[in-house]
């Protein structure tokens, strides 16, 4: 038994129950009918079930309505776990529905409630389930008798805790296992390892690994192929003449982000971690660079959620770009940051400020449906904040020579009814690793100082 928020909330989710069998009551269709108007993601969703519906409906007999109808996959683009073997129904006939006396009220939760107690008397031998991403109707039907669940399928990870972290430390007794047919050799200024062994098929296409140790050998897998990589050492931003725009990383987490910031063969960027680990000053950086002095890119974009930390301060005046300025204050103090560094130099300090007007954009998130970015390196902002659809509607917008970096924390989701693991950071991370063009790095250490480390961890 589906809940109309459930069908609101992911419109694929019929195809998505692999054996069980779905029950949509009548209820539900006219909660559906009332919110199908409006420019919301909720009522773009319920126009997407109905259409879905009325596909499975089409040429169906009154019949075949009433035994179930079957469920192809290809509706719903086959995200489902496993093709659905189950089938459809509709409440097709009154049921004799009472409600119990210590449910007060005919509000849409009691008559879903109700029609599930009549399901279950009339169907003794199968157990059913409302699912439901109302917690207190959960609740309600916990107290009546009935079995209630979440909705989990659209779940990019079970856990949070079990993202990639993009980096891993090699065990002491690495090269013992693994340096036996090892290749090596140079290209340039570039040094490749060629390595087999029994821990390479741990190991994903562009992931950095490392040897936890002074002197220890920092690397990024360029290629996985069975039990074989290849490994390529990773440049070192730490010195302060290797720094990036009077940069430089202060850690090794901070110098694997320079790396996939820097290389020009990486299209998409994921860098995820607490507040203070630098993940917007180092991309600022890399970006100035490769816009200003490599002329890489055309000019930097950047965008953000417009979701306020407490209450909304009302309509903002100007043109986007003067709206845009107060959610952008981390950009504003980065700058400072970076236009006012002595390892800039003079040179370097004058034409960041003469530049930045015509090559640094801010754009809301609001305007991008139908825009084609070219050669242009595009940040997104508190992208923890965005779902799942939103970030595919950002991402498909990169044009030829386009970067885009999203950056984010996901213990920091402001969105309603957005958790760690239905955000759409979440869901590229996953989606994107083991593809050649794309990196990912977690920024463990907070490096903004000591009072912003302490809060962090404390709080």
């Amino acid at each position: 038994m589906l809940d109309t928020n459930v069908l609101m909330h992911d419109p694929a989710c019929i195809f998505r129950f692999e054996e069980h069998d779905i029950y949509l009551p009548m209820v539900v269709l006219e909660e559906l009918d009332a919110h199908k108007k409006g420019v919301s993601e909720a009522s773009r969703n319920v126009r997407q079930v109905s259409r879905f519906l009325d596909e499975l409906m089409r040429n169906a007999t009154r019949e075949q309505i009433e035994s179930g109808l079957s469920l192809p996959n290809h509706l719903s683009g086959n995200h489902g776990k496993a093709p659905s073997s189950g089938r459809l129904y509709f409440q097709t006939q009154q049921l004799n529905i009472t409600l119990p006396e210590n449910l007060p009220g005919h509000g849409n939760d009691n008559a879903i409630l109700a029609t599930t107690l009549a399901l279950q008397a009339l169907h003794t031998e199968t157990r059913v389930v409302l699912v439901s991403k109302d917690i207190n109707l959960r609740i309600k039907a916990a107290v009546v008798g009935v079995h209630a669940e979440d909705y989990f399928s659209d779940r990019a990870i079970e856990d949070a805790d079990i993202l990639s972290t993009g980096h891993a430390a090699l065990p002491a007794d690495f090269w013992e296992r693994h340096g036996k047919n090892m290749r090596s050799w140079k290209e340039g200024n570039k040094t490749f390892y060629e390595i087999s062994g029994p821990s390479i098929t741990q190991w994903q296409t562009n992931q950095f690994v490392y040897e936890d140790r002074d002197g220890g050998i920092e690397a990024m897998v360029r290629r996985v192929s069975g039990n074989t990589a290849l490994l390529e050492l990773v440049r070192d931003f730490r010195a302060d003449r290797h720094g990036v725009w009077g940069i430089s990383a202060r850690n090794r987490e901070q110098n694997f982000a320079l790396n996939l910031l820097l290389d020009p063969e990486i299209d998409f960027v994921t860098i995820l971690g607490p507040a203070g680990t630098g993940k917007t000053l180092l991309t600022l950086a890399a970006g100035l660079l490769q816009t200003l002095e490599h002329n890489r890119y055309a000019e930097i974009i950047m965008t953000r959620v417009t979701i306020p930390l407490g209450e909304d301060i009302g309509f903002l005046p100007g043109t986007e770009e003067e709206k845009m300025e107060p959610w952008m204050g981390a950009l504003m103090d980065n700058l400072e940051v970076l236009t006012h560094s002595a390892e800039g130099g003079s040179w370097g300090r004058a034409a960041t400020n003469d530049l930045l007007r015509n090559r640094i954009k801010i754009r809301s998130l609001n305007f991008m449906r139908g825009r084609t970015f070219l050669n242009r390196f595009v940040i997104l902002d508190e992208a923890q904040n965005l779902t799942p659809k939103q970030m595919k509607a950002l991402v498909t917008r990169a044009g030829p020579g386009t970067k885009i970096v999203c950056l984010g924390n996901i213990a920091q989701i402001d969105t309603p009814y957005l958790t760690e693991t239905t955000s759409g950071l979440t869901f590229v991370v996953s989606r994107f690793q083991g593809w050649s063009h794309a990196g990912h790095v977690t920024l463990v250490r907070g490096e903004r100082s000591r009072l912003a480390d302490f809060a962090s961890e404390t709080l």
